[in-house]
């Protein structure tokens, strides 16, 4: 049976309501009536319902509303899962697919039993209660590319990758703004100005320290004070050159100024191009007035890039500690994803951070990029269909459930990447207690992680801390931990049942 089978049955009235809908509502719908009747249907992929948090609000109680039937007059009937309303939505006519007025009717009954010596009453009290409104409809497309670059062709002139990014302008329009790291200032900032002068363009920049202690409010707000001064255009698009921090300032500064404007990625630490400039998420480290604690990521954003523009020539001004410090969120991704990208960090990880991804003796040639593509597609895979995270089970949430409050310790010398792999290293002896992998397994990983001088402890992770961790991914991922562990090198799944006993185990181990 086809979506056509289905809709040559109905109504013209219906019908002309039915193809007004979006495909993929519509398509929603058929497997829904094709499931009830025991029809098997095959199409890819599942499509939610018309209600679902791919169209609706996620703070939306009509989230959990089960696919909608047609009534005769083409009106939709659902039923709202957490409260048990029926819902019956009618299409507006002047925005049929997008608009619908709604009445709500929940019908509840409460049984109240009294007993005295001579007999027992039972008395039962209906109430109906209805509402009316709309519910407005929009699915909201999301597409951006991460573009390659020739190596160190970036800022060759005679490459308008750059130029193009920014936008097209009418002719004559002859300026352009960019927010530049500090430390990417020093070595490149020349010749940033210089590629722009050289194509007749003049180029306002920001320069912003990319440091984690500056990953606050008050960055956005210089940014937003430039761009205002600069009086970016609604549909202009500004670049954000530099490490994860700076991108993500840039990425808050483009969600909030004029409600959002284009922004161009351009990351220019390992760290950044395999991990910030690849997904939607933005943020800033929020200091509470109330708590008095200052909290990771706590304030920020989904809010695509209009491109990335990725050059691993970056990575060779970057010392040792900064390629390896990028090289944990790569393992993070080989541990829970892929035991081929394992493998080339075991092989190869070690030579490229000493030769800065550049060519070596011992590395075939190819490696180096093969490395970047693959971590870059498995993130892509991962993040993709769930880009505004509905989905809270990730794994690639790995190696990010302890580090947070590693990173945050006061006076703690250690980098975003080394928090990760410490935390990644945990949840191997964590996976280890639990039976999960053997004690080779955890040799293997610990001599990788060691090849390729990452910290694997600290001594900071202590019970308090892990404890604390866990409550903390309580309340971020929605009242589950949710904390992945590993099966093998390359699987793993997510668990919600660690306790403070396990914890303290695995410190001692470790």
């Amino acid at each position: 049976m086809t979506n056509e089978d289905i809709t040559n049955d109905l109504p013209k009235s219906v019908l002309d309501v039915w193809q007004s809908l979006p495909e993929e509502l519509r398509s929603s719908l058929v497997s829904s009536e094709i499931s009830k009747s025991g029809t098997a249907i095959s199409h890819s992929p599942s499509v939610p319902s018309l209600a679902s948090s791919r169209f609706a609000s996620s703070s939306s109680s009509s989230n959990s509303s089960s696919a909608g039937d047609f009534s005769e007059d083409g009106e939709i009937i659902e039923k709202d899962a957490a409260s048990g309303a029926t819902v019956i939505l009618r299409p507006i006519e002047r925005a049929p697919k997008n608009v619908f007025a709604f009445t709500k009717e929940l019908q509840t009954a409460t049984t109240k039993v009294e007993k005295n010596s001579a007999s027992t009453v039972t008395t039962t009290t209906k109430v109906v209660t209805k509402g009316r409104g709309w519910r407005n409809v929009y699915n909201l497309p999301i597409s951006y590319d991460v573009n390659m670059v020739a190596h160190g062709t970036i800022l060759d002139s005679s490459n308008p990758q750059l130029l193009h990014a920014t936008g097209v302008h009418p002719e004559g329009y002859n300026r352009r703004f960019a927010v530049i790291d500090t430390e990417v200032d020093k070595i490149y900032g020349d010749r940033i100005r210089n590629y722009f002068t050289e194509l007749g363009i003049e180029l306002t920049t920001c320069v912003l320290n990319g440091g984690e202690a500056e990953k606050r409010t008050a960055a956005v707000d210089k940014l937003l004070d430039d761009l205002c001064a600069y009086k970016l255009r609604r549909r202009e698009p500004f670049l954000a050159i530099g490490g994860g921090v700076l991108l993500d300032i840039a990425g808050m500064g483009a969600c909030l100024y004029r409600r959002g404007v284009p922004f161009v990625r351009v990351p220019t630490t390992l760290l950044a191009i395999v991990d910030a400039s690849v997904g939607v998420k933005n943020g800033v480290d929020y200091a509470c007035g109330i708590t008095d604690e200052t909290y990771k990521n706590r304030v920020g954003s989904f809010y695509a890039p209009s491109s990335c523009l990725l050059d691993a020539a970056f990575i060779g001004t970057q010392d040792a500690r900064n390629i390896a410090n990028g090289f944990a969120e790569i393992m993070k991704l080989a541990l829970v994803r892929s035991s081929d990208l394992f493998e080339l960090l075991e092989s190869h990880g070690a030579a490229l951070i000493d030769s800065r991804f550049g060519p070596n003796k011992t590395t075939p040639a190819g490696v180096a990029e093969r490395i970047i593509d693959l971590s870059i597609q498995i993130m892509l895979e991962e993040l993709g269909p769930n880009l505004w995270e509905f989905k809270l089970e990730r794994c690639v949430d790995y190696g990010h459930t302890f580090s947070k409050l590693l990173e945050m310790v006061p006076g703690a010398d250690i980098m975003h990447g080394e928090a990760v792999n410490v935390d990644g290293f945990f949840c191997v002896v964590l996976s280890h207690l639990r039976g999960y992998i053997d004690m080779k397994t955890v040799e293997r990983v610990f001599a990788a992680m060691q090849s390729l001088s990452m910290p694997t402890d600290s001594k900071d992770l202590k019970s308090k801390l892990a404890w604390q961790s866990c409550l903390d991914a309580i309340e971020h991922r929605h009242g589950e931990m949710r904390i992945p562990l590993i099966t093998e090198i390359g699987d793993s799944i997510c668990v919600n049942d660690i306790t403070q006993d396990e914890l303290d185990r695995a410190i001692e181990l470790m």
